[in-house]
């Protein structure tokens, strides 16, 4: 098992930044990957960004070049900073992690991007 904990959510204006974190219960050196997902009300959930065990990441193309998902292996926490954000970037994000056959989520968190 593996629990996930969620933070850093927010209201931002357009334009503005936020970082979120999330923090897993056991080394991340375990987990095969952890991402960040989004959902927005009537919309279904997707990836925004995910990194492998060895450091390899992925973007959508929504968020290319604007968001930026590292790890901290000493600490168990990935992070999403997220830069110019958008009033589309409106969602509750949830961070995600896989371990061989199992996928794990936290409780998500919502990030709010005013125009």
């Amino acid at each position: 098992q593996v629990q996930l904990v969620e933070s850093g959510g927010g209201l931002v204006q357009a334009g503005g930044s936020l970082r979120l974190s999330c923090a897993a219960s056991r080394s991340i050196f375990s987990l095969n990957r952890m991402g960040w997902h989004r959902q927005a009300p009537g919309k279904q959930r997707e990836l925004v960004a995910r990194i492998t065990s060895d450091g390899s990441t992925y973007y959508a193309d929504s968020v290319q070049g604007r968001f930026t998902i590292s790890r901290d292996n000493a600490k168990n926490t990935v992070y999403l900073q997220m830069n110019s954000l958008k009033p589309e970037d409106t969602a509750v994000y949830y961070c995600a992690a896989t371990r061989g056959g199992s996928s794990y989520w936290g409780q998500g968190t919502q990030v709010t991007v005013s125009s």
